[in-house]
């Protein structure tokens, strides 16, 4: 038998409007924030992006990170960025600011921070200070971290409506030769700094 979303929040804007009452997504989690919540976001069968987008909402990274992967080239900039912003949250900030700078000319990034990537890295270095020296304030940035996600979902939800997609693959990205070369030196070869 499938997965049904939450009796409690069995819409998009059910569970999303709770996602909106739990913590705000800013520093590693320890674990989903509702683990029973996992299941639920899973069975409303959003369009990958959105789905990732309520794991992270969910401080669910594990399944957050399980989508962005097959979203980590263009076209898919919305996926990247959301792996960004995941990142951020997890505390790999040099890899979270490549995220974000090979999507800072995308219409989602544009849309989230119109003032550019300096804001952006601006925020990935006070979460960064906040989490190592413990320094900042952690409402503010935990408020910025989450209307960052939240306009995010803003221009996910435009794009690409709440209707279920049944078959997700048709987010998936078929990365170029060159692309997939690329990202399997990164995993296994040892080349460039990212970790997966």
């Amino acid at each position: 038998m499938a997965n049904q979303p939450d009796p409690k929040f069995p819409t998009f804007s059910d569970q999303y409007n709770h996602l909106l009452t739990l913590p705000a997504p800013l520093l590693p989690p320890g674990k989903a924030t509702s683990p029973t919540l996992t299941a639920s976001i899973s069975a409303l069968s959003l369009h990958p992006t959105l789905e990732t987008a309520f794991h992270i909402l969910n401080n669910d990274l594990p399944s957050a990170h399980f989508l962005v992967r097959h979203m980590q080239s263009p076209p898919a900039y919305e996926g990247m960025f959301l792996h960004g912003i995941l990142h951020r949250i997890e505390g790999d900030y040099d890899n979270a600011r490549a995220w974000y700078g090979n999507v800072s000319e995308s219409e989602v990034f544009k849309h989230t921070w119109p003032g550019g990537k300096g804001d952006a890295f601006n925020l990935i270095s006070r979460v960064e200070v906040l989490k190592k020296d413990g320094k900042g304030n952690m409402m503010e940035l935990g408020k910025e971290s989450l209307d960052e996600i939240k306009k995010v979902v803003e221009w996910c939800r435009k794009q690409f409506g709440e209707q279920r997609m049944d078959d997700a693959s048709e987010a998936w990205v078929n990365p170029s030769e060159e692309h997939r070369k690329m990202g399997e030196d990164m995993v296994s070869g040892g080349e460039g700094f990212r970790k997966f």
